[in-house]
């Protein structure tokens, strides 16, 4: 198994639902929820339902999650990360920061992808909500560009 980002697409019933669905629109994407899938099958996040930081065993149905693959580097900080801060309450209003700005991010409080991103090594982590960081960790898996493209007329007049 490899190293994987796995960010929620589903929509559970209930009250987690509205949740999902809100994060879903505010974000104007299909992602609600990240977790970090490791080599061992064990994944970790910070979750509302579950209280905080936290390793569990999870079935990433197609269906409902979307895995991007990370470089396997990161895997033993990321993994570190998580084991230092497992059980480190959730932040309810940190999260709420993407709507309402008067709310601040909490010391030795996590939401999902600000805990995914820290996992990781990325600057800034409290900025990322989940489509933010399935942006920039899909974009790290793209090989970098030595130039531009250009359109393909333009190559084809130019080969004359």
């Amino acid at each position: 198994m490899t190293f994987y980002a796995a960010f929620y697409k589903g929509t559970p019933p209930g009250v987690r639902g509205i949740y999902n669905r809100g994060i879903q629109r505010w974000t104007n994407s299909p992602y609600s929820h990240v977790e970090l899938l490791f080599s061992d099958g064990l994944a970790a996040s910070a979750s509302w339902m579950d209280r905080g930081v936290r390793f569990k065993r999870i079935d990433f149905a197609p269906d409902r999650w979307d895995l991007v693959a990370l470089p396997h580097h990161l895997e033993p900080g990321a993994w570190a990360w998580f084991d230092v801060h497992k059980g480190e309450k959730y932040d309810v209003l940190g999260n709420l920061q993407f709507v309402l700005a008067c709310f601040d991010n909490a010391e030795h409080r996590w939401f999902c992808s600000e805990a995914c991103a820290a996992a990781l090594g990325l600057p800034d982590p409290w900025r990322y909500d989940p489509a933010t960081l399935a942006s920039a960790l899909t974009l790290i898996q793209q090989p970098a560009s030595a130039g531009f493209l250009l359109p393909e007329k333009f190559v084809q007049t130019s080969a004359r």
